[in-house]
């Protein structure tokens, strides 16, 4: 068996499959969730592995040829949307290290909710506007990528904390984002990327004096050793 088989990583945000939640049972804070898989196909699928629905990354804990059972913890439902209603959801296997990259990689862990504020027809497409938690904003960029319930999707526009993105037919008819309407909730995953490049620029800034006083010692020993 190849280690590309076993070894299975993030997600990429191109959904796989329209699953619908068909039970909810709490348990204490958290809940227990049966999940039709709808056309995913589970021939592959074991127990202990990864699965985002709408965009969160969560465990199988049982299964069978058509649905699947996972358990969502109380700290993954006070930051997501969606989880604790029989709806349907957007599904998809996590990556394996031999597949194709199609979306951008997505971790399934889900950064903060947004609000919906614009779902209007433009021609064949619709223009999606979302309003993000202010402090997700900063991370948001034009031609960048961003993940909305599980979906991944290139940014056309950003003002203040709200951004848009133009849904295309095929995105629209594979996912649950054609539910969509004004005042609606959606889960929201940002580009990582632009997380290691704020956590590089805030380093450099709190060791700025360090790594100069670090430059001036090896100078400083390669004088010596001259």
């Amino acid at each position: 068996m190849r280690l590309s088989d076993k070894i299975t990583f993030m997600f990429t945000g191109i959904i796989q499959a329209v699953g619908q939640i068909e039970q909810i049972e709490s348990v204490g804070d958290d809940v227990r969730l049966d999940i039709a898989a709808g056309s995913l196909d589970l021939g592959d699928m074991q127990i202990g592995d990864s699965i985002a629905a709408s965009g969160a990354c969560l465990t199988v804990t049982a299964f069978d040829e058509r649905s699947f059972r996972v358990h969502v913890s109380k700290e993954t439902l006070s930051c997501t949307v969606g989880l604790d209603t029989k709806k349907p959801v957007n599904l998809e296997k996590a990556l394996r290290l031999a597949d194709r990259l199609g979306g951008h990689l997505v971790s399934g862990h889900v950064d903060g909710v947004g609000r919906v504020v614009r779902f209007e027809p433009a021609g064949d497409c619709v223009l999606l506007s979302i309003r993000a938690p202010h402090a997700l904003s900063r991370y948001i960029a034009a031609k960048g990528s961003i993940a909305v319930d599980g979906v991944s999707l290139t940014v056309n526009t950003v003002e203040h904390d709200t951004f848009s993105i133009n849904l295309i037919p095929h995105t629209l008819e594979n996912t649950t984002l054609k539910s969509l309407a004004s005042g609606h909730h959606v889960n929201l995953e940002v580009d990582q990327i632009a997380r290691y490049v704020e956590r590089m620029t805030l380093w450099e800034s709190e060791n700025q004096g360090q790594s100069e006083n670090q430059g001036e010692f090896k100078n400083k020993e390669q004088n010596n050793n001259d």
